[in-house]
């Protein structure tokens, strides 16, 4: 199946990567250097990349249930001081959005370690939201605002 990607603003950078472990770690320096080169300091470019990674590996294993022939797109763009990341996958899409986990009961071994990831990214980034895209893709939608104080 062929993946034809949203359409995008002039302004955005975006990727099209195997939905692969390990291919996070693109999407992570691409981020990087690009939030460098618009001022972010690096504790905040350090928040952006564990976003972006954790959005890509949930794409790939929750999205694309593991599907070698499936696809994420990466893209951010900035607008107006606001950094946008898009993540997006060729999955079924969130039946509903998990809950926070119980870290205490987790660390108990009462509960399995399961939406962790979403749980970062909500209180990493300044805004989150998902939503399935023209009928092919889900997106998880996040921002952050240059000069975000650590």
């Amino acid at each position: 199946m062929r993946i034809i990607p949203p359409p995008f603003e002039k302004e955005t950078v975006a990727f099209t990567l195997p939905s692969k472990l390990g291919y996070e770690h693109i999407a992570m320096g691409g981020l990087a250097a690009f939030a460098k080169e618009l001022g972010f300091p690096p504790s905040r470019i350090e928040d952006l990349k564990t976003a972006v990674a954790e959005a890509y590996i949930n794409a790939v294993q929750h999205g694309n249930k593991g599907k070698a022939d499936a696809r994420v797109i990466v893209a951010f763009n900035f607008m107006d001081g606001i950094l946008g990341i898009s993540v997006f996958d060729e999955g079924d899409g969130l039946k509903e959005e998990p809950k926070d986990p119980d870290i205490e009961r987790i660390f108990d071994d009462l509960d399995l370690p399961a939406g962790f990831g979403v749980f970062l990214i909500k209180r990493l980034m300044d805004k989150f939201e998902y939503r399935k895209s023209d009928g092919q893709l889900n997106e998880i939608r996040m921002s952050m605002k240059l000069g975000t104080p650590d």
